[in-house]
């Protein structure tokens, strides 16, 4: 289900634009059967964005995912955890420091986000114990901070023209984007995701804590350093396509679990949800009297879903 609204938001999100498409007339097209000029523009000019974007989606919902059921915390996502900042920085540095074209900024975000996650990863990890699920979390969460101060000052220090380009970006938009981001992004979520799911059982019975894990014959530190190369990569992919488009990896998880109504870390259900959301709030950001990024549009709907999330803890935690 959660996949054809994200199949069904993409075909209508390809006949968006200056020139409307129909829904008959984009699917004539992807066959190969439509006019020339509205194939030109639906494989060639639209066609790209919405898979950018449902794959991006993918990828952010399947890592959400990931770390959450490591952390056992509904906060624990690579927006709040550091990873999404740290693959900003890299890209910033690219933009602002290097001058870097498109493929070395993608190259500079993936770059950001697998150090962030070895640093991360490294001051989390105590002799003898391993890395505890939430220790990564409340590391990750001062890593964030910390990334944040200096994507701050780097823009601060950059001329005019370059700290606008570099706001753009950290919005997270999908607008231009062509097969060159899509093809990177498409192969590693077809190596990442078979990796993620490989682990599920190892993940699933982490849940139960890693003395009950080890008791069942799950090798938990080299289960979750499988798990935090998959989340990484998949985080850093996305966001090397897309930018640091906001939430969509905090909410996926958890309304994919609400969906499914099941127990355990739901990481194909997740990655559908995170599809389904990213390609609808571009279609969303495509419908405003004025064109947004689509990271403006998540950040929106992700606030008020933090908001909610937050409230929901409290009274639990009073029941």
């Amino acid at each position: 289900m959660l996949a054809g609204a994200a199949l069904a938001a993409a075909v209508v999100v390809v006949g968006t634009g200056d020139v409307p498409i129909t829904v008959g007339e984009v699917l004539q097209a992807l066959t190969g059967q439509g006019h020339p000029g509205t194939e030109f523009i639906v494989t060639t000019l639209r066609l790209p964005r919405a898979v950018t974007g449902a794959l991006a989606g993918l990828a952010l919902g399947m890592s959400g995912a990931i770390f959450q059921s490591m952390s056992r915390n509904p906060l624990g996502s690579p927006d709040l955890i550091g990873f999404s900042t740290g693959s900003a920085t890299g890209a910033l540095v690219q933009i602002l420091v290097l001058g870097g074209g498109a493929a070395a900024v993608a190259a500079g975000s993936v770059a950001g986000a697998v150090l962030t996650a070895l640093a991360v990863y490294a001051v989390a990890y105590r002799r003898g114990h391993g890395v505890h699920g939430m220790r990564l979390v409340l590391v990750g969460v001062a890593a964030a901070a910390m990334l944040e101060a200096l994507n701050a000052y780097l823009i601060t220090r950059a001329e005019l023209r370059e700290a606008y380009e570099a706001a753009f970006w950290l919005t997270g938009s999908l607008n231009n984007r062509g097969w060159d981001h899509a093809r990177p992004l498409a192969l590693a979520v077809l190596v990442l995701v078979p990796l993620a799911l490989a682990s599920g059982r190892a993940l699933r019975m982490g849940e139960l804590g890693d003395d009950a894990a080890q008791a069942l014959g799950v090798p938990v530190q080299r289960s979750r350093a499988v798990l935090v190369v998959a989340g990484v990569g998949l985080c850093a992919a996305a966001t090397a396509a897309a930018g640091p488009v906001p939430f969509v990896a905090l909410a996926a998880p958890q309304l994919a679990r609400r969906l499914t109504r099941r127990t355990g870390p739901q990481l194909l259900p997740a990655a559908a949800m995170g599809a389904a959301l990213l390609v609808c709030a571009d279609l969303v950001s495509l419908k405003l009297p004025v064109p947004v990024p689509v990271g403006v549009v998540t950040g929106v709907l992700g606030g008020v879903y933090l908001a909610w999330l937050l409230a929901a803890e409290a009274r639990r935690g009073r029941a």
